[in-house]
């Protein structure tokens, strides 16, 4: 019986052990930042959420990638556990939560994994961290780099989430962000999270996000970026690479704006095929 007991103890152990780690680190102008880290190995793969949503989206890719690579996630502030004090929401602001998180870390070397504002986030990111960051992937983002939102479609936006944003933000993700095919699953826990946000806060986030222009961070940029897009929305290679010559894509077909969950075997089977694309050092 004792034998028994310590048998179950020895195997219960690494599964406890294998839990990515809960940390936090105040940003540079005071917000807890909280993140978790798992596995071991360079380069290390810091994965960047979408708005409205935090850093459990990326489960799936923690599971296979801490295999072989130190695997950071992050709740970028005013998501998830992370504090929401700040006072100018702007996506410079947030690439230099990253950075602060890979600098607490001491990550030598990089690959930015960002889902739709995670990519600009990414583009601040490396712009401040340029000897630590080798790669950039954006995730069904950075479509056409030149496409806007006008001021009053904003404005519309803006003024429809201010007024009922439950009402407002369901019926934005069910319209633009889900494809015939994304599980119901899927479509009720990003509404949900998104639900789950400070209407405030959400909606100035969201409004840093469409003033954000990813032209000139593009310009300066010279390590490889290659997108995971969903066909839902067309990428325009043509034109990223007016601005980044070392853009690039491969496009996961059949899912909406949140491939990382809708379909996580093939979107880890893309992400995987990049990586070994990189150089060794």
């Amino acid at each position: 019986m004792l034998l028994t007991l310590l048998l179950l103890l020895a195997f219960a152990v690494p599964s406890v052990q294998s839990k990515p780690a809960s940390e936090v680190v105040n940003s540079s102008d005071g917000i807890p930042i909280h993140y978790s880290v798992a596995g071991k190995g360079e380069p290390a793969l810091v994965f960047i959420h979408c708005w409205g949503c935090n850093r459990n989206f990326w489960n799936s890719q923690v599971a296979e990638f801490s295999k072989t690579n130190r695997v950071v996630t992050i709740d970028m502030p005013g998501h998830g556990e992370s504090g929401a004090g700040r006072k100018d929401w702007t996506i410079e602001s947030y690439g230099d939560d990253v950075k602060t998180v890979v600098t607490k870390l001491g990550l030598k070397r990089v690959v930015l994994v960002g889902s739709s504002m995670g990519a600009p986030i990414a583009l601040e990111a490396t712009r401040r961290m340029p000897d630590n960051v080798v790669a950039i992937v954006p995730v069904d983002s950075l479509q056409n780099v030149e496409q806007t939102i006008t001021p009053e479609q904003l404005d519309a936006v803006i003024k429809q989430m201010t007024a009922d944003y439950k009402a407002a933000t369901t019926g934005l993700l069910n319209q633009f962000f889900f494809s015939p095919s994304t599980p119901e699953a899927v479509k009720t826990r990003v509404v949900n999270e998104a639900l789950s946000r400070q209407p405030e806060t959400a909606v100035a986030i969201l409004k840093g996000i469409f003033a954000y222009k990813p032209g000139p961070a593009l310009k300066e940029i010279k390590v490889p970026i290659k997108a995971i897009n969903a066909d839902l929305n067309p990428t325009n290679l043509e034109i990223n690479k007016k601005y980044a010559p070392q853009f690039d894509a491969v496009i996961i077909k059949g899912t909406g704006h949140y491939p990382m969950l809708e379909d996580p075997a093939r979107f880890n089977q893309m992400l995987a095929e990049i990586l070994k694309t990189l150089p060794r050092k």
